[in-house]
């Protein structure tokens, strides 16, 4: 599947949250590239799933759609943060390295939340309470040896409107 393919979301009754099969690794990095081409700046995506879910692939995706070269995208996980200059400033945090709560606070995350930039953070369940009200959570599930679950649920106005892009 080439980047941008489609992906086909399905919207369930709350109307503020959608799933789609990812079949491959190459379907999780499109829809990634599918979301990164809707990306305008200052959004917060959330990203949930256990190890190996594919949440850098995902983020690989996302930043070939913003026209970064995927390739440099590397999980930040000993460095916690990577920024990548493309169509749009993006900041990827990786926070599952942290133990205690609101210790992703001296990072300077917080600062990128009210910004033009995309920040995009793995393991956000690190600092639930703190995490922007309007966010677009995207939880990935394994559901067989390459196959994932992906759940986009917006929690407000403007990651409505970015899911809605999304799904046309």
């Amino acid at each position: 599947m080439k980047p941008g393919s489609m992906v086909t979301l399905t919207m369930n009754d709350e109307g503020n949250r959608w799933t789609t099969r990812l079949p491959s690794v190459q379907a999780t990095e499109s829809l990634g590239h599918r979301i990164g081409q809707q990306l305008t700046g200052g959004e917060i995506i959330a990203l949930r799933g256990e190890l190996g879910a594919g949440k850098t692939v995902f983020v690989r995706g996302l930043a070939s759609g913003i026209l970064i070269d995927s390739a440099v995208v590397t999980s930040p996980t000993f460095t916690l943060i990577h920024e990548y200059q493309g169509r749009l400033h993006l900041i990827h945090a990786d926070l599952y390295r942290l133990e205690l709560p609101h210790e992703w606070l001296g990072l300077g995350l917080q600062e990128y939340f009210h910004s033009s930039s995309v920040v995009v953070i793995e393991w956000a369940e690190r600092m639930e309470d703190d995490l922007p009200p309007d966010r677009l959570e995207i939880y990935l599930e394994h559901q067989q040896r390459s196959s994932r679950k992906a759940t986009l649920r917006s929690t407000g106005p403007q990651s409505r409107e970015l899911a809605l892009k999304i799904l046309e």
